[in-house]
C-alpha cells in the first residue's frame, strides 16, 4: 500500500516538475516573442537564465520525492545506467508530458489576449501561419533543416546528461555539495541555451516540447503544432532520447570508472590524524556498484 502511494507521489512530482519548467520557460518565451520592443531581444542571456532557474526551482520543489527527472531523456538514461526501474519509465513519461500540457495551458491563460493582439498586428493565423507558436514549442531556426536539428538535439542533450550524471554522481569529489546541484544543473541548461539556443530553441526534453505542442494542437494551432511544418514534431522527441543515452553512457563508461570510490573511514586504514584514504574505483572490467539516481 505504501509503495503504491509513494509511486503515485512520484508521478505527481514529475507532473509538477515539468509544469513548473514549462510555465516559467514558455512564459519568458512569451516575453521574448510577443512584445516589441521586448526586454529580452537585446539580452537573450536573460531568457536562458530564466529557463535555467525554472529547472532549478523544479528540482528544489520535487527532488526529494521523485529525484526530478522532469525529462523522458533523463528517465531513459537513468533506467539504462543507474538502475531506475523500467516499469516506471512509461508512467513517468506520461506524467511529464501531462505536466507540459498543463504548464502550456496556464501560459495560454496568462498570455491569450497578448497572443491574439500579436497575431492580429502581424496578420498571422494560428492554423495556417502558426502565429505565436514559438511561445510554446520549438522549431528550426534560420538555415536549420529538420535533419540538422536532429543532430543538434542529440549533441546538446548528450552534453546535458553528461553534466547531470557528473553532478549527481556520489563518487564525484568535485560535484557540488549539499543541495547546490540544482543550481548547477540549472546553469547547465542556461549555458546550453546561451551557446546554441537559436539553432532550434534547445528543446533537450521531449516532454517540454511535446506537451505544449499537444496543448496547442487542441487550442487552435492544429497542423502547425502536430504534425507541424515538415513533420518536425518527432525531432525534439527522438533527438533528446538518443542524446541522453549517448551522454549518460559517456559518463558511465569514459569518466566514472576512473573516479575515486570512497568507503567509510572505519573500513579504510589511515594513520593517526590522517584523512580517510580514497580507494580507486574498480577497473572498467569490474562490475560497478549500484548508483543513486539523483542523490536520493
Amino acid at each position: 500500500m505504501f509503495k503504491d502511494r509513494q509511486f503515485v507521489g512520484e508521478l505527481i512530482s514529475e507532473f509538477i516538475a515539468v509544469f513548473i519548467i514549462v510555465l516559467i520557460g514558455d512564459a519568458v518565451a512569451g516575453m521574448y516573442f510577443l512584445y516589441d520592443p521586448s526586454p529580452y531581444r537585446t539580452a537573450y542571456w536573460g531568457v536562458c537564465i530564466v529557463w535555467g532557474l525554472a529547472v532549478m526551482i523544479a528540482i528544489y520543489v520535487t527532488g526529494a520525492v521523485s529525484g526530478t527527472h522532469a525529462n523522458p531523456a533523463v528517465t531513459l538514461a537513468l533506467a539504462l545506467y543507474r538502475g531506475f526501474p523500467w516499469r516506471k519509465v512509461l508512467p513517468y513519461n506520461a506524467a511529464q508530458i501531462l505536466g507540459g500540457v498543463a504548464g502550456a495551458a496556464i501560459v495560454y491563460v496568462l498570455y491569450a489576449p497578448v497572443i491574439d493582439h500579436y497575431n492580429m498586428l502581424h496578420h498571422f493565423d494560428r492554423m495556417h501561419d502558426g502565429g505565436a507558436a514559438g511561445v510554446f514549442f520549438t522549431h528550426p531556426g534560420e538555415a536549420i533543416t529538420p535533419l540538422h536539428a536532429l543532430v543538434d538535439e542529440i549533441i546538446l542533450t548528450a552534453m546535458l546528461l553528461l553534466g547531470i550524471f557528473a553532478v549527481t554522481s556520489e563518487y564525484n569529489t568535485q560535484a557540488p555539495q549539499a543541495n547546490s546541484g540544482a543550481l548547477i544543473i540549472g546553469l547547465l541548461v542556461a549555458a546550453l541555451g546561451g551557446c546554441a539556443g537559436y539553432l532550434e530553441a534547445w528543446a533537450l526534453n521531449p516532454a517540454r516540447d511535446f506537451g505544449p505542442r499537444l496543448f496547442c494542437f487542441l487550442a487552435g494551432w492544429g497542423p502547425t503544432a502536430l504534425p507541424s511544418p515538415g513533420h518536425y514534431w518527432w525531432v525534439p522527441i527522438v533527438g533528446p532520447l538518443v542524446g541522453g543515452v549517448i551522454g549518460g553512457g559517456a559518463f558511465q563508461f569514459l569518466v566514472l570508472p576512473y573516479m575515486p570510490r570512497r568507503r567509510p573511514p572505519s573500513q579504510i586504514e589511515s594513520g593517526p590524524g590522517e584523512p580517510a584514504k580514497v580507494e580507486p574505483f574498480p577497473s572498467p572490467d569490474a562490475a560497478p556498484p549500484p548508483y543513486i539516481a539523483a542523490r536520493r
